[in-house]
């Protein structure tokens, strides 16, 4: 019997009506991701990575709003869900970590005290046994003298510090799905490697599915199990991160782990992919990366692909992968 996923996203879109006509966020996004396993999705800036996380978690800026698809949490629908019933699902259900974890910590208040508020608002909790699960949260994510620290306030962390702060704040309530938006991006490259450790850790041991929002190739390689390439608010391509990785089906993907230097390699300079994300009002007909990719073909600017097998994973591409990898060879 197949596992029922913790997260089901089906044909979602979202779009932002404005003066000069609807521009369309994301188009025709689906993705699952089961108990315990970490999904990537990764892409330029403007591929619609964090979009998705804000609208699986209803949090689009208005005039954005949902308009179609499906979003499904634990078999329950919850795209159409009232906002008092959506309020009380987030935290409890889905826990969040963002980019920057200063400004996700009030600091006027100990990191304690908001662990405790946060613990109590989504369990019958008395405040000791709160305070006692607040400890027992800053020791699991590694923080040490966990009792001590518990009464100091952000200021007093450093940013790898604060960081697995907010990640106790979004386990607080055990929630099944927690959205990772960018959790590494402000940190050295040591405490990058500590985080991602940490988070299949809490995955693993706790059987959270993650989403894991980033624009790092390298963090989604060594992190995640399966990852989601986005373009323009639309998937390019998806499977598992070794496959994907190893042999990229999409000429992005291919483009994108072009871009990544090699340790040891000598070249006169790096590669890079030519020209930019298009606005999300000018999307070019066909395939959206039609204009930047080199083994465009005529089809491509006349038809948009669909996802389709490629590999062991999803590709939309109308090129063939091996014909791909030879062109690219050349």
């Amino acid at each position: 019997m197949t596992e029922q996923p913790t997260l089901d996203v089906r044909n979602l879109r979202v779009e932002f009506p404005g003066r000069h006509g609807t521009v369309t966020a994301l188009d025709d996004v689906s993705l699952t991701i089961r108990p315990g396993e970490i999904l990537g999705v990764v892409g330029e800036s403007g591929a619609g990575k964090s979009m998705t996380g804000l609208a699986v978690q209803r949090l689009l800026e208005p005039p954005g709003h949902i308009a179609g698809g499906e979003v499904w949490l634990n078999g329950r629908r919850i795209d159409q869900l009232p906002e008092p019933q959506m309020e009380k699902i987030r935290g409890r259900e889905i826990g969040a970590i963002f980019q920057d974890p200063l400004t996700s910590l009030n600091p006027l208040f100990s990191v304690g005290r908001q662990l405790v508020e946060t613990i109590r608002l989504h369990s019958d909790l008395s405040k000791p046994a709160a305070r006692a699960r607040a400890v027992d949260l800053l020791a699991e994510v590694g923080i040490p003298a966990p009792a001590e620290r518990v009464d100091h306030f952000p200021h007093q962390f450093s940013g790898g510090m604060r960081q697995r702060v907010v990640i106790a704040l979004a386990l607080a309530a055990r929630p099944r799905l927690v959205i990772a938006d960018e959790p590494t991006t402000a940190l050295d490259v040591s405490i990058q490697a500590q985080i991602t450790a940490l988070l299949r850790k809490l995955c693993k041991d706790h059987g959270t599915a993650v989403m894991l929002v980033t624009h790092d190739m390298g963090v989604i390689a060594e992190t995640a199990d399966r990852v989601a390439v986005m373009y323009a608010g639309r998937l390019v391509e998806i499977g598992p991160v070794a496959e994907v990785v190893a042999r990229p089906s999409h000429p992005y993907t291919r483009g994108l782990m072009g871009s990544i230097p090699t340790l040891g390699a000598r070249v006169p300079r790096l590669a890079q992919i030519d020209g930019a994300m298009p606005r999300l009002d000018a999307i070019p007909t066909g395939c959206a990366f039609n204009p930047r990719c080199p083994l465009v073909q005529d089809r491509c600017r006349r038809d948009r692909p669909d996802l389709r097998p490629m590999g062991a994973g999803l590709a939309a591409c109308w090129i063939d992968p091996a014909a791909a990898a030879t062109e690219t060879a050349a």
